[in-house]
């Protein structure tokens, strides 16, 4: 229960960093008024909403999850809102759907299929299975970040010896990472693959909802020394990167950071 309490509450805390980008991207998309969709790895469905107020009244997402507690959490969420005639949710897993084939307008995933390495394969098959010809299927996920100004150096080495994606990445083969998608929705008969990264940004002064969200996420990219971070950039990591230090990077007058989302769609023959 402690690790389901601490992943939703770091995506509460994570959400006002990403939500102005993933507007970005389901503006991008065009989704159809009045559609039905699938968010598809839903979590605490936060997405969900977003997508729903997208599509319009008429509109109708089921948001699906493994998890019981987060389609709880998820449940309460929606209910506080004015779309909850919008949305349903239900209980399942990614590679075996339980929806009979052609019944979604489209499919939207985000930090959930492939990411951030995996067996695309099956996964976007059993996606394209569900949706209707014409139709379209949208993954996305966080795939860069610099979030130490003035520190690059500091922050690749961060990255690269004590990153939170390192137990997912390791003995992955090239052609498994997020990044390469194209080549998956290809084998997986989509057309029109294509590919889009977006950009979200924020600059000195800080709101308390984005330093608490920068906070958090630092903690989750490099909060765990792992055995090949040097003792000297571990102690730099904590002045930088823990609120109550002098040298605090949230502090700085000038600070500026970025993070990216790439984004791949593509569409069900019709």
């Amino acid at each position: 229960m402690a690790d389901i309490d601490s992943y939703i509450q770091r995506a509460l805390d994570a959400n006002p960093l990403r939500e102005p980008l993933l507007r970005s991207v389901i503006k991008a998309l065009h989704l159809p008024k009045g559609s039905r969709g699938l968010d598809a790895g839903c979590g605490i469905g936060l997405q969900t909403l977003l997508l729903a107020e997208a599509i319009g009244p008429k509109g109708h997402v089921t948001g699906l999850d493994l998890s019981s507690a987060f389609l709880h959490y998820a449940e309460e969420l929606v209910k506080e809102s004015d779309l909850a005639e919008r949305i349903s949710f239900q209980e399942g897993d990614l590679g075996s759907l339980g929806f009979d084939d052609d019944i979604f307008d489209w499919v939207w995933s985000a930090d959930c299929v492939g990411y951030p390495a995996g067996d695309f394969l099956p996964l976007l098959r059993e996606l394209r299975r569900v949706v209707k010809p014409g139709g379209m299927v949208v993954i996305l996920a966080w795939t860069s970040q610099c979030l130490l100004p003035g520190y690059p150096l500091l922050e690749a080495r961060l990255n690269a010896t004590c990153s939170g994606f390192a137990p997912y990445v390791r003995s992955k083969q090239p052609e498994l990472h997020f990044l390469r998608a194209l080549r998956w929705f290809e084998e997986a008969g989509l057309e029109k693959a294509e590919a889009k990264t977006f950009v979200g940004d924020v600059q000195a002064p800080l709101s308390d909802d984005i330093r608490r969200a920068l906070v958090s996420l630092f903690e989750m990219l490099w909060g765990v020394p792992q055995p090949e971070v040097s003792q000297m950039d571990w102690a730099k990591y904590q002045r930088l990167c823990r609120p109550g230090s002098p040298e605090f990077i949230l502090n700085l007058s000038d600070y500026y950071a970025f993070f990216t989302y790439s984004m791949f769609k593509g569409k069900v023959p019709g």
